[in-house]
């Protein structure tokens, strides 16, 4: 079996990767496979941008997987150091109540931010043909400054 601080650098520089190619394709998204009415602005026309063969929409979703692949990783790294973790916790909040209600808090919170998208319905508005309403929007919106 492996040793426990082999197993959590493992875990840890796992977790590193994860974040910085999360951040990564995150910057790949905003700045380089640039959103739709970005791409008339930089060339003029409506064009698919590509990156080793997958789109804006495709990087996306490899973002979704890292970031769920962090997630896990992240609960078992806390599960890994939780004797510190609630050592810590018990001599920065010495009330019980407390420290029993700010996990549950937390706890909460997480869960809601993840069932966000499942409970929320976009605006659909409907687009012409050409470029996006969204542009004429935003040019409008830049006309009337």
């Amino acid at each position: 079996m492996m040793k426990r601080s082999k197993l959590n650098l493992i875990i840890d520089a796992l977790l590193l990767l994860c974040i910085t190619t999360i951040a990564g394709i995150g910057l790949l998204m905003k700045y380089v496979l640039v959103p739709g009415y970005q791409r008339w602005d930089i060339y003029g026309r409506n064009v698919n941008l590509f990156l080793w063969g997958l789109d804006r929409h495709q990087w996306e979703t490899i973002h979704l997987i890292i970031g769920l692949f962090f997630f896990a990783l992240l609960v078992l790294h806390i599960i890994l150091h939780r004797q510190m973790i609630v050592g810590i916790y018990r001599r920065l909040i010495p009330n019980r109540f407390a420290r029993r209600v700010i996990p549950l808090i937390l706890l909460v919170v997480t869960v809601l931010i993840f069932a966000f998208p499942y409970f929320v319905k976009p605006e659909v508005v409907e687009q012409g043909r050409g470029r996006s309403l969204e542009i004429s929007h935003h040019y409008a919106k830049c006309d009337s400054k």
